[in-house]
């Protein structure tokens, strides 16, 4: 099962023009709370995420996963020292490399970042999303799914209201 888990403002965006998340680290959060992240992952063997979306994880304070992260690029060749053993770098194929993460028993598996999502959806490999809205509009930026070109249905399986900033709906697909 392929699973994503990521937020967007009102407006359908991901992230600025320039992949900043400023928009979305100062929500307010008194309680420190992760909403429900944690006890998704626990459900997940592994995360594979785009070039751009780990470029920009690089620069948190710390590493976020505890899961193996699957990085999808063609341009780059090496991974920085400091995701050793954390990371590595998949390219080709996204059928043939989610075959192969399966036969290694990576059956669960987070997809993270917009191109990366984007892809998945055009090969019918979103199974399901959970998408958390964040009550802002952004006004320009990275969408969430920018133009697929083809046509995907999901139906919602339920609707949580956060806070007074944020509401997470949990779509599965529909097969038609």
């Amino acid at each position: 099962m392929n699973y994503v888990y990521i937020a967007c403002s009102i407006d359908g965006f991901i992230a600025k023009p320039d992949g900043n998340l400023d928009w979305l680290i100062n929500i307010p959060n008194p309680q420190n709370n992760d909403f429900g992240f944690s006890k998704f992952m626990e459900n997940i063997d592994g995360i594979i995420m785009g070039r751009n979306t780990f470029e920009t994880v690089l620069g948190f304070s710390e590493w976020p996963y505890l899961k193996h992260v699957f990085v999808l690029s063609n341009t780059i060749k090496n991974l920085p020292a400091s995701v050793k053993g954390k990371a590595s770098i998949v390219s080709g194929n996204i059928k043939d490399i989610i075959r192969s993460l399966n036969k290694n028993e990576i059956k669960n598996i987070y997809v993270d970042g917009g191109k990366a999502i984007q892809s998945f959806l055009k090969e019918g490999l979103i199974d399901e999303m959970i998408i958390t809205t964040i009550a802002k509009i952004i006004g320009d930026g990275i969408p969430l799914f920018g133009n697929i070109g083809i046509e995907k249905h999901y139906k919602v399986d339920k609707v949580e209201m956060l806070n007074e900033n944020m509401v997470k709906i949990y779509y599965k697909r529909k097969e038609i």
